[in-house]
């Protein structure tokens, strides 16, 4: 490896950005895009190889905060842009990126990472476990009617652009980030990423459109879709292409379903990622004309076992000693007693005990939002019980009441 790996400086972005492009098949993004992207990016948490004059690796870290089990708001680093030239494959570059991003993170006193993957088996290696996912939905709206629960009919919607409406949707989303794990908290600058609408990304459909939901004059939900026209022989088949939908309420909720679902010339809803408790599949009057297709989602890494476990709540009081295997951040294996009383109290500490649960730094992040099961990962063969009884308990009280979802990339 003949490269130099340093931070970003900013008037380097561009020739930095250019590497991502490349590496993600070589399309320019939009003019908006990028200088979306350029506004968003934070030049001391972004790094990169460089082979002389020429950017060949990037990898960058934003500063989020994120909802984790018990509603608590984490410091997070946001991985982002990662990239290897094809000119310098399998020569080190991306380990030792993520071997300095890491370190970084750590300095920083940030005890989680996160980050979605373009390809899932990649960041395994380096300690992330898959934590969320996401559904995919394609709805028939010719055969699935709504069972719509009572108040629908009292609540308005109306139309806005997604500019004037901005403010009102943030609101909403503010509001429901607190209560579902693995939803980041958007900084300043962050509300730009539901409204950034470049011809290119609307697959053929409409310029971005928004319907607000109101009672008694106040927001209680919105969506923001795109409308792709089609026509057949028999008539038209155009779908709804879902980009945003969040409501308050049940009934906020259905009636902005309700609307989707009576677009006219259209005969289809799409959603390219809900969560996996979405209340429509119990909405829709006939989940067969659902088509549903679940995927990995946000991938999570423990910089800080200590620190991150004490950070989250439980679902139940539990005192169990994890033996955790970490060789890519040493500083995280060992023993750890976990201890979560009825209280609330929360301490994580290292012990000399005997180990009750043993299991990696990657299936302890994937456990570590409440939507993977301990006891499916054990029945992987990825988490051992050492104690009996340990593995019941422990799984009860790492679960969440909301299944975690993380609503948008970055």
């Amino acid at each position: 490896m003949n490269t130099e790996l340093r931070a970003l400086s900013a008037s380097e972005w561009d020739a930095w950005f250019g590497c991502v492009e490349l590496a993600f098949g070589g399309v320019p993004f939009s003019p908006e895009s990028r200088e979306m992207y350029a506004s968003l990016t934070e030049p001391r948490r972004a790094i990169g190889h460089w082979d002389g004059a020429e950017c060949v690796g990037t990898a960058g870290a934003h500063s989020f905060r994120v909802t984790v089990p018990g509603g608590a708001a984490v410091p997070a680093a946001g991985v982002t842009m990662v990239s290897v030239s094809s000119t310098h494959r399998r020569q080190g570059l991306l380990t030792s990126m993520m071997r300095r991003q890491l370190d970084d993170v750590r300095a920083w006193s940030e005890p989680l990472a996160m980050l979605t993957a373009s390809e899932p088996g990649i960041y395994g290696r380096f300690g992330y476990g898959a934590a969320t996912t996401e559904t995919k939905l394609r709805i028939d709206t010719t055969r699935a009617g709504l069972a719509l629960p009572p108040g629908t009919d009292g609540v308005r919607v109306r139309r806005s652009s997604p500019a004037r409406a901005l403010a009102a949707c943030e609101a909403v989303y503010a509001r429901l980030a607190a209560d579902r794990p693995g939803t980041p908290l958007r900084r300043p600058g962050w509300e730009q990423l539901p409204v950034n609408d470049p011809e290119s990304a609307r697959g053929g459909g409409s310029p971005l459109q928004c319907v607000l939901a109101e009672r008694d004059g106040e927001v209680t939900g919105y969506v923001t879709f795109h409308v792709r026209p089609a026509w057949e022989e028999a008539g038209p088949r155009g779908t709804v292409a879902v980009r945003d939908l969040a409501a308050l309420d049940p009934a906020s909720y259905a009636a902005l379903w309700r609307y989707l679902f009576g677009i006219d010339l259209t005969t289809a809803v799409e959603c390219s990622n809900r969560p996996p408790d979405d209340a429509v599949l119990r909405l829709v009057t006939d989940v067969r004309r659902c088509e549903v297709r679940v995927r990995d989602g946000l991938y999570v890494r423990l910089v800080d076992v200590a620190a991150a476990l004490e950070a989250r709540g439980y679902r139940t009081p539990v005192d169990v000693v994890l033996e955790v295997e970490d060789a890519f951040c040493p500083w995280n294996e060992g023993r750890w007693r976990l201890t979560a009383g009825a209280d609330g109290t929360v301490t994580c500490r290292r012990t000399a005990d005997e180990p009750e649960l043993a299991l990696s730094a990657a299936d302890l992040g994937a456990a570590y939002l409440g939507g993977v099961s301990l006891t499916m990962l054990a029945g992987a063969g990825k988490v051992r019980e050492l104690r009996e009884g340990a593995l019941a308990s422990a799984a009860l009280a790492f679960s969440s009441d909301v299944q975690p979802w993380c609503p948008h990339g970055f």
